[in-house]
C-alpha cells in the first residue's frame, strides 16, 4: 500500500506536466491559422498611417520643427507595428503560404532596416535557447562576447551572479556599461539597426549574406529618390527621430519580454520548454493604444509557446485559456522596474540588481 502511494507521488508531477503539455497544445490549436482579410487589413492600417504621418512631418517642417517632432511618436509607433508584421513573417505566421511570408518579409525588412533571412536565423536561435543558461555565450573576453551577441545570438547578454562575481573588475565594468539603460535603449538600438545589421556575421549562410547585401542595396535605392525629392536635410530631420524612437522602443520590448524579476533561467538539464515560455516570456499588459502599436506582442508567453499564431490572434488565445491567464502580468509601470534587472541569481531564482550582488576583489 505504502509503495503504491510512493509510486503515485512520483508519477503525479509527471502526469501533471504531461497534462499541462497537452492542455496548451489544445488551447493554441484553434489560433494557429491565418486570416487573409485580417492580415491585409493590418498591412493597410499600419503602413498607410505611417507614410501619411511621415508626409505630415515633412510638411510641418515649414511651420515648426517642434510640430514635426510632436508627430514623430505616432510614426515611430506605426514603425514598431510594421516590425511586428515583419516578425510574424519570419515565423511564417502572417500568411498561409511560405513565399508570401518571405516576400512581404523582404519588403518590410527594407523599411525596418533589417535583413529578413539573417534576422530570421538569429531569431530562431533566440527561440531555441530562451531561458537556457547553457545556450548563452559567456566567453571571458566580454566586449567580444557582447559584439557576438548583437550580431548572431538574438538575445540580450545576461550573466548570473556567480559569473559576474568571478569576472575581473574591468569585465564587470564593461558589463555594467553594456546594461546601462542609456546604452541598452538609446545607443545600442541605433547601432544595431543602422550599423550592425549592415554586415553579415562570420559563418553566415549564402542566403543570409545575400539578404544583408540585398537589403542594404534596396535601402539605398529607395532612400536616394526620396532624398532627391525632399532634400537631404529635410529627410534626415524627419527620418532620424522616427528611427531613434522606433529602434529604442523595439529593443525595449525585446528586453522586457525576457528581462524581469520573476523570469526563468535554467541549465540545459533542467530547462523546460513550457516553463521557459510561460514564465520566461512576459505577459506585458499594456494600455489598449500601446497594445495596438506593439501588435499584441505583449502576449509574449503565448508567442513563445506557439510562434505560428499571428499577432492578431494572440489576445484571443490568451483570453480563451485559463492556463495562459495564470501567467503573472507585467504592467506598464511594473515593467519599468525591469530596467534594473541585471543579473540572474540562481539561488533565489530571480533577476536582481547590481546593488544586491556582493563582489570581493
Amino acid at each position: 500500500m505504502f509503495k503504491l502511494i510512493e509510486e503515485l507521488e512520483v508519477a503525479s508531477p509527471l502526469m501533471q506536466r504531461e497534462q499541462q503539455r497537452e492542455q496548451w497544445k489544445e488551447d493554441v490549436a484553434p489560433y494557429r491559422r491565418t486570416n487573409l482579410a485580417l492580415s491585409w487589413w493590418q498591412i493597410v492600417n499600419t503602413l498607410v498611417p505611417f507614410f501619411l504621418t511621415w508626409y505630415l512631418m515633412y510638411s510641418a517642417l515649414s511651420v515648426s520643427y517642434w510640430l514635426t517632432l510632436a508627430l514623430a511618436p505616432l510614426a515611430a509607433g506605426c514603425y514598431i507595428r510594421t516590425f511586428i508584421i515583419f516578425h510574424d513573417c519570419t515565423h511564417g505566421s502572417f500568411f498561409k503560404s511560405a513565399w508570401a511570408n518571405q516576400l512581404l518579409g523582404l519588403i518590410l525588412g527594407v523599411l525596418c532596416l533589417t535583413p529578413f533571412y539573417q534576422w530570421r536565423h538569429s531569431h530562431a536561435i533566440h527561440h531555441a535557447g530562451s531561458g537556457n543558461l547553457d545556450k548563452r555565450i559567456t566567453g571571458q573576453v566580454l566586449p567580444m562576447t557582447i559584439k557576438k551577441y548583437m550580431l548572431t545570438n538574438g538575445n540580450i547578454l545576461t550573466l548570473t551572479v556567480k559569473e559576474y562575481q568571478q569576472f575581473s573588475a574591468w569585465q564587470r565594468l564593461v558589463y555594467r556599461f553594456y546594461r546601462h539603460p542609456a546604452v541598452l535603449f538609446l545607443i545600442m538600438p541605433v547601432l544595431l539597426f543602422l550599423v550592425i545589421y549592415r554586415f553579415a556575421p562570420a559563418g553566415s549562410g549564402k542566403k543570409e549574406r545575400l539578404s544583408v547585401y540585398g537589403t542594404n542595396l534596396a535601402i539605398v535605392l529607395i532612400a536616394l529618390p526620396v532624398i532627391l525629392m525632399v532634400g537631404l536635410g529635410p529627410f534626415l530631420l524627419v527620418e532620424v527621430p522616427i528611427v531613434i524612437m522606433a529602434c529604442s522602443g523595439a529593443v525595449w520590448l525585446f528586453y522586457v519580454q525576457h528581462q524581469y524579476e520573476h523570469s526563468y533561467w535554467e541549465s540545459k538539464r533542467e530547462w523546460n520548454f513550457v516553463k521557459a515560455a510561460l514564465h520566461g516570456s512576459s505577459y506585458y499588459r499594456l494600455p489598449r493604444v500601446l497594445q495596438w502599436f506593439t501588435g499584441n506582442i505583449g502576449f509574449h508567453h503565448i508567442h513563445h509557446l506557439s510562434p505560428r499564431i499571428p499577432n492578431y490572434y494572440l489576445e484571443k488565445c490568451h483570453r480563451a485559456s485559463l492556463l495562459f491567464q495564470k501567467t503573472r502580468p507585467l504592467t506598464l509601470w511594473s515593467g519599468l522596474r525591469a530596467i534594473f534587472a541585471n543579473l540572474w541569481d540562481e539561488e533565489q531564482q530571480k533577476m536582481v540588481r547590481f546593488s544586491q550582488c556582493k563582489v570581493r576583489d
